[in-house]
């Protein structure tokens, strides 16, 4: 009986070794995502958790009804708020330095911008009247939503606040902002702080990291003060939706988080965050505003102090509601274009015989 050959063990097929290397590749680049996206959940979850900052608790304020819950399907609307906590003692509040609400329609996919200017005068809930932005301050966000809704005629659901060290912290996550045009030179000194937040800007198109952005939506010492600063602010708000639009990841998220832990908080539960992220994404910006208009102020003295009075509250809540309409980036009729068209060659006519209006007061001013 002739002896059996021994079995040779069976070699296995290269494209088998390569098939191997691939999973392993994929299977590993998955868990690496399943990583990221465990740590912006749990990222995005602890901004708007419980804290015991002073500047969120302790407040002893009886607000109105809460609006309803955001559903995904209706308008939503968020105010922001940039506080300044330079100076503050123990368990002093801060007042919010800067205050705009961000209005979604989840059907038209637009936003409007709505920057409220801090000195409004105003009637606070159990507090009389007073400055918009002293709300936050004595009431914390709760009361701060609810005054600046009823002066918009809107239910403000969310807020979203922070501070400078803050905001920074967020233009550098996102790479800073490139070719940004800076309209003026800008320049101011502040020895309060250390000089710290000191201002210098130089005029023309340049990037921007979260220093110089910093400086660009602080700065307002200039003619028309927080008027132009309330603009360039949403003009800057506008570069950074642009920024996240084009340039947004997975990666790129995680160190946006990482990077704001601690000074931002908000009342925005994880899964709306991811929805109106998502929302942001597919929207574009419709409008931006100023409220108070301008020509709904009138300029008052309380205490010796100037604030803005609000010349006719009726007349704002239609105001709001009638740039919600408006869409800018919309073209208007050609008969409008051909109106719009003879306008402008009379206001060149105007200008050229020194006789130009009010923009080019304020033109003028903001050269100051």
């Amino acid at each position: 009986m002739a002896r059996a050959q021994a079995k040779q063990p069976k070699r296995k097929k290269p494209w088998k070794w390569a098939l191997l290397g691939v999973s392993l590749v994929i299977l590993a680049v998955v868990g690496y995502f399943v990583y990221q996206a465990y740590g912006v959940y749990n990222g995005l979850d602890s901004l708007s958790k419980p804290t015991t900052d002073p500047k969120f608790t302790n407040y002893e304020v009886k607000t109105a009804e809460k609006p309803p819950e955001w559903e995904g399907k209706e308008r939503v609307n968020i105010l922001i708020m940039g506080g300044d906590n330079r100076g503050l003692q123990e368990n002093e509040k801060a007042r919010s330095d800067s205050m705009m609400v961000v209005s979604v329609d989840p059907v038209k996919k637009d936003i409007h911008l709505f920057s409220v200017l801090r000195d409004t005068y105003v009637d606070i809930q159990d507090h009389g009247s007073d400055r918009i932005n002293t709300a936050f301050a004595v009431g914390g966000p709760d009361l701060a939503m609810q005054t600046i809704g009823d002066v918009l005629g809107l239910d403000i659901q969310y807020y979203v606040y922070t501070d400078f060290e803050g905001f920074k912290s967020v233009i550098d996550a996102i790479g800073g902002i490139q070719n940004f045009d800076v309209e003026k030179d800008m320049n101011y000194v502040d020895n309060a702080d250390g000089n710290r937040y000191d201002i210098h800007l130089k005029k023309g198109v340049q990037d921007l990291d979260g220093t110089k952005a910093l400086q660009y939506v602080r700065f307002r010492h200039d003619a028309l003060s927080d008027f132009t600063r309330t603009e360039r602010q949403r003009k800057l708000l506008g570069a950074v939706a642009d920024k996240m639009k084009s340039g947004w990841s997975l990666l790129k998220m995680k160190d946006i988080v990482d990077s704001v832990q601690g000074y931002i908080k908000t009342n925005i539960g994880v899964d709306d965050m991811i929805k109106l992220g998502q929302l942001g994404v597919s929207s574009h910006i419709a409008g931006q505003a100023q409220v108070p208009p301008m020509d709904l102020i009138s300029g008052e003295k309380v205490g010796g102090a100037s604030v803005l009075a609000i010349s006719d509250e009726d007349k704002v809540l239609q105001f709001v509601q009638d740039e919600l309409q408006k869409d800018s980036t919309v073209a208007p009729p050609a008969d409008a274009d051909a109106q719009g068209a003879n306008g402008a060659s009379g206001a060149v006519t105007n200008s050229s015989d020194g006789k130009t209006g009010g923009s080019g007061d304020t033109a003028n001013g903001s050269n100051d």
